[in-house]
């Protein structure tokens, strides 16, 4: 069974003074030892390359994609799966939920992906199991 991984995810994974490093960490490598796919989407490594940069600098954003994309399969948005995102933005209507996230949602509901690795609260709340459980 497939885990999708979200920008919080990755950078607590990265940032070692985060409050979520050791759980997320922890949390990952139960999933990598039961040899389950990671998915993420590109607008999910745009965020994560421009806040790891933003954030920490560009030496962490070249640590992200040489060292943890790697093992991460990737779903190149499309236009189909841009614009079930933006359906699904207006219709949820809330000012602090992101196209990110609600693109997030619909390629785990197209693919049938029921775990995601994020301490973003908003992944539990549109009904997915959040790794690692609080």
């Amino acid at each position: 069974m497939s885990v999708f991984v979200d920008t919080s995810a990755f950078y607590a994974l990265l940032v070692a003074n985060d409050d979520a490093h050791v759980a997320v960490r922890a949390a990952l490598a139960r999933v990598l030892d039961e040899q389950r796919p990671l998915w993420t989407t590109s607008f999910v490594i745009v965020e994560t390359l421009a806040l790891l940069q933003h954030r920490i600098g560009l030496s962490a954003a070249r640590d992200f994609d040489d060292d943890v994309l790697p093992v991460v399969r990737v779903r190149w948005v499309d236009e189909a799966l841009y614009r079930l995102g933006t359906d699904r933005l207006w219709r949820e209507d809330r000012r602090h939920l992101s196209l990110v996230d609600t693109v997030s949602f619909e390629f785990m509901r197209t693919e049938g992906i029921s775990s995601a690795l994020a301490v973003d609260p908003h992944f539990a709340a549109a009904g997915f199991r959040v790794l690692p459980e609080a």
